[in-house]
Formats: structure tokens, C-alpha cells, sequence
């Protein structure tokens, strides 16, 4: 089978372990042919948006990518909220797919693929949405203008020809649902997996990197991660964890620090000797202190690691978004507050035997919904 994934209405990032990485890989895994259309955006830095020269190369697991420049009807930055590109069609119809995946809703190209399901029913379209009020149209001129009035049309004359819209989370719903009325029939949930690692692989890693960081059996050691930013809540996160001061538990933040939060971050890291940030981690590595950690926290915004923790075994921390509800399954803690963060801290000093039970949990989240395996197979059907 032949599976095109179409990386046009976002930014495509090599070697990331994002969903539009993993997923094609797996495809790959399963012996299907598949190829990768992709925009020009990405991070060189892996902190800021930059633009790359058009191109076609492999990835390590003999996966095409092609690049496409935007058209140059109107300026640069008018065509990357328009997301029209150059030789869509062609390089489509030299691939003749047999499933198609496009991996976000607004874009004008949505257009080239339902004309291309129209003229080749049999094939499969889905189409994914990370969308949600969180991450888009969060000003007026985005939501009316752009969303409402540009992408919707364009979203409805494709719908006929799209299978399902494919939804990674539960909040993108109510936005598909309100912004361009896609009816919930269509939609399905579908979300960002990972690769499920236990067993003896998951041991192997994890005594690495203990062992590295001179952690002994008893040693609780958690993991913080991603862009961190205010929305992150790093700094109240720093707060939480200093007020508990058992020398049994550690903290490791892994990625990198926005400059608005920086200076507060480093400077509340250099009282607690507890505390290590690391920097940016290869996905491939972030997997190893994943598997090393005993919980992930993330009591802020989202991010895409929570799934490849959950799918490492860890137990997690999470700020109580509706998104966030189907990893919750008695693997874990809501927080909302500093208070609650602090309590979290404080249940695992005074027992942190829970940890093994919520482990167990993570496991069965994993298995249940995020295994990428069993995502990759629901686009065969």
C-alpha cells in the first residue's frame, strides 16, 4: 500500500519524534511505500521558525521528503497563512497513493486533494486537526478573518471528499465543530501516539542514564520538558518542587528556556542543587530519561512528550485540560495550583511505592490508545 503524508499546513521538522515523524516511519515499518509532501517551514535551531530551500531527500528510514516552495502570488508572508504551494498535483500523481494523511485542516492546498479523491475515489483521504482554541485563533483577526472566512470555504467544499477528519485531541472538536462546522459524524478521535517502550529495552535505558547521573534505587527522579515558556509554568513548577526538600527526589528539565522566563528559571535552579537543566535532547535521547524517570511532569501548556512518557511507563502531572483527560486513568495527578503541585511532591516522598502502581497504568493508556502501531493500522482500513 501507498501512504502520502502531507505536511502542508505546518512546519515539518527531520529527526523530531512529532507525530508527522513517527507515524510515517511506522507505515514504513509495516512495509508500506510511503512518502512525505512538506512545506519549507521548520526549526534549524530548534527554538525559532526558519525557511529551508526547496528539495528532495530521504530520511534514515528510506522515506522520501519533498519540500515545496510556496507560489509567489503575494508576498511571503501573506502565502504561508495561505499555504499554496508549488507542484502539489504532480508530485501526487507521481506517487499515486493509496491512503492519503494531510496533517492539518487550514490550508489552501486541502483543495488539490479533494479534487484528487474526487478523480480517485477509491483511494483514502483523511485529514488530522491539532487545531484548538489554545493554539489558533486566538485574536480577532485570526478567527474571522482567517479561520472563518478564508480556510472555512475551503474546508466545506473539501469535506465531501475527505473520510474522516481525524482529531488529536478533544478540544479540537469544539473547534472544527464551531469555526468550520464540520459535523461530528466525520470526526473521530485520533491521538499523538508514541512508541511503546518495556520491558527489557526499558530497563536497559533507564540504568544508563541513572546510572550516569549516580541515581540510586530509592532516588525519585522526575523529568520536566519542551519550548518552556510562562504557559509551561517551569518557574512554578521550580517553586513547587524546592518547598519539598527530601534529598530522595530529583528534577531534570530537558529542552529550551524562553527568554522571558530564563533568567527567573536559572536563577531558581542555582538554589536547589537538586535541580539539572540539560538542554535539548535528540527524541531518540528524551526516551532515555523518559524511561529513567519515575514521573513526567507537564502542569502547564501542552506538549507532545506527554505521549511518549505515558508510552515509557511514567506516571505523570498534569494541568487539568479537557485534552488532557483521556491519559488520566489512575496513573497520575491533576494540579492547577502551586498547593497542588507541592501535595504531588509530598504524597510521593511519604510513599513513593505509588509510583510502581501508576506505572502499570501509564502501560495500560499506552496499549489502549497511544501505541502507534494501532494508529498506523486505523488508516488501513
Amino acid at each position: 500500500m501507498k501512504i502520502l503524508h502531507c505536511c502542508l499546513s505546518q512546519f515539518y521538522i527531520d529527526n523530531y519524534s512529532y507525530q508527522e515523524n513517527i507515524l510515517p516511519r511506522v507505515n514504513k515499518q509495516m512495509g508500506h511505500e510511503v512518502k512525505i509532501i512538506a512545506s519549507t517551514e521548520t526549526y534549524l535551531d530548534n527554538r525559532n521558525l526558519e525557511y529551508v530551500e526547496p528539495s528532495r531527500y530521504y530520511t534514515e528510514d528510506g522515506i522520501e521528503i519533498v519540500r515545496l516552495p510556496y507560489r509567489k502570488a503575494l508576498p511571503h508572508k501573506f502565502m504561508r497563512k495561505i499555504r499554496s504551494y508549488k507542484g502539489v498535483t504532480k508530485e501526487i500523481e507521481k506517487f499515486s497513493p493509496d491512503v492519503i494523511l494531510h496533517h492539518g485542516v487550514p490550508a489552501y492546498e486541502l483543495l488539490t486533494f479533494a479534487r484528487y479523491k474526487m478523480k480517485n475515489p477509491n483511494i483514502r483521504l483523511y485529514v488530522d486537526s491539532h487545531e484548538d482554541f489554545h493554539n489558533s485563533a486566538r485574536n480577532f483577526l485570526s478567527r474571522e478573518i482567517l479561520h472563518r472566512r478564508f480556510y472555512k470555504p475551503i474546508v466545506q467544499k473539501a469535506l465531501p471528499y475527505i473520510d474522516k477528519v481525524l482529531c488529536t485531541s478533544l478540544e479540537v472538536f469544539d473547534f472544527l465543530e464551531q469555526l468550520y462546522e464540520i459535523p461530528r459524524s466525520i470526526m473521530e478521535f485520533y491521538p499523538l501516539g508514541g512508541i511503546v517502550v518495556d520491558g527489557i529495552e526499558h530497563q536497559q535505558r533507564r540504568e544508563k542514564i541513572r546510572l550516569d547521573l549516580g541515581l540510586g534505587e530509592d532516588d525519585v527522579l522526575f523529568v520536566h520538558s519542551g519550548k518552556m515558556n510562562r504557559k509551561k509554568r517551569t518557574e512554578d513548577l521550580l517553586r513547587a518542587f524546592s518547598a519539598v526538600k527530601s534529598k530522595k527526589l530529583r528534577l531534570i528539565l530537558i529542552g529550551n528556556l524562553d527568554g522571558e522566563i530564563e533568567k527567573n528559571v536559572k536563577a531558581l535552579i542555582s538554589q536547589d542543587d537538586r535541580v539539572s537543566f540539560i538542554g535539548w535532547k535528540t527524541g531518540n535521547e528524551l526516551i532515555d530519561y523518559l524511561c529513567a524517570c519515575d514521573m513526567y511532569l507537564q502542569p502547564g501548556t501542552q506538549s507532545a512528550t506527554l505521549q511518549n512518557a505515558i508510552c515509557t511507563g511514567c506516571p505523570v502531572m498534569l494541568y487539568p485540560y479537557e485534552s488532557h483527560r483521556p491519559y488520566l486513568k489512575d496513573n497520575g495527578f491533576f494540579v492547577q495550583t502551586v498547593e497542588d503541585m507541592i501535595d504531588v511532591f509530598l504524597k510521593i516522598e511519604s510513599n513513593p511505592s505509588i509510583i510502581e502502581d501508576m506505572r502499570v497504568a501509564s502501560y495500560k493508556v499506552a496499549y489502549d490508545i497511544l501505541d502507534y502501531k494501532k494508529l498506523a493500522s486505523r488508516l488501513y482500513r
